[in-house]
């Protein structure tokens, strides 16, 4: 069983929790995930690894509520345990040889990009963090990013916090300024990604995007996660998570993904029901 030795909720539908897991922490790198079930009965559902701690054995996994194992996540607390805690998984970000580098994150996917932007800060790389959201009460690792960065652009869609607009508005202003980024990765919603790639595109900036959001059961099994890349059959889980950005096919992948948001969502209310009957 994993512990859970803490829980944090970082806004109204982002919890963050640190799980004791020593043989996955041991192991751990940015860009990876790990594959959890909440008790024996739950489906297995894949989560990006947000932070480690070797010495204390512990993992960090953000998550946004969204679906039925989420909500049944989100229900435990500080002491309570995973049934499985299985990682990492998936391929970690290539770190080597970067000198300036633009991390892209957008919403929950933050929670990715974070990991990535302290390491290669700790590396000596100078980094340059912008992260978008909806508004301000959306806005999570605010501090963290801060810290893990030698500039850091704050963006919201309503300019509650930061400056208004989007993600990319603030990465081609640097681009048109004269900054000059060995690489690009960008991690969150897909169509952001999508307009992060097009931008970098027409500057001929290296891209690297994270496609985690289209993961379902992390194997490959599914099938969901299969995406085309440059012409060719992938599947984000075992091949990825990360690919060249300039020849993911964003739209197919908005397509496939899109397909499961409303069984997702009849799962979620399910759950909410559930839980509601047995408080009453």
């Amino acid at each position: 069983m994993y512990k859970i030795l803490r829980k944090k909720v970082l806004n109204p539908t982002v919890t963050l929790m640190d799980i004791y897991a020593p043989d996955v922490a041991k192991k751990a790198e940015p860009g990876q995930f790990i594959i959890l079930r909440v008790d024996e009965m739950g489906e297995r559902i894949p989560l990006t690894i947000a932070d480690f701690d070797r010495e204390n054995g512990s993992v960090t996994i953000i998550f946004q509520i969204v679906g039925a194992t989420t909500e049944k996540l989100n229900h435990l607390n500080e002491g309570d345990s995973l049934c499985d805690f299985v990682g990492p998984l998936g391929k970690a970000t290539k770190t080597d040889g970067l000198k300036k580098v633009a991390v892209v994150g957008g919403g929950v996917g933050c929670a990715i990009a974070y990991p990535v932007a302290k390491k290669l800060h700790d590396m000596g790389c100078e980094v340059t963090a912008i992260t978008g959201f909806r508004n301000k009460d959306l806005v999570i690792l605010e501090d963290e990013f801060k810290a893990a960065s030698s500039k850091y652009i704050l963006m919201t869609d309503d300019g509650s916090a930061g400056t208004k607009g989007l993600v990319t508005n603030a990465l081609e202003s640097l681009i048109i300024d004269g900054e000059q980024f060995d690489e690009v990765i960008t991690i969150g919603p897909l169509v952001m990604m999508k307009f992060v790639c097009m931008l970098t595109k027409k500057y001929n900036v290296k891209t690297v995007a994270s496609m985690n959001p289209i993961m379902i059961d992390g194997t490959g099994m599914c099938g969901g996660c299969r995406l085309s890349v440059g012409g060719k059959t992938v599947f984000a889980c075992v091949d990825g998570p990360e690919f060249d950005g300039h020849l993911i096919d964003f739209d197919e992948a908005i397509e496939r993904s899109n397909a499961f948001v409303g069984f997702e969502r009849q799962k979620h209310e399910s759950t909410c029901n559930l839980f509601k009957k047995e408080v009453e």
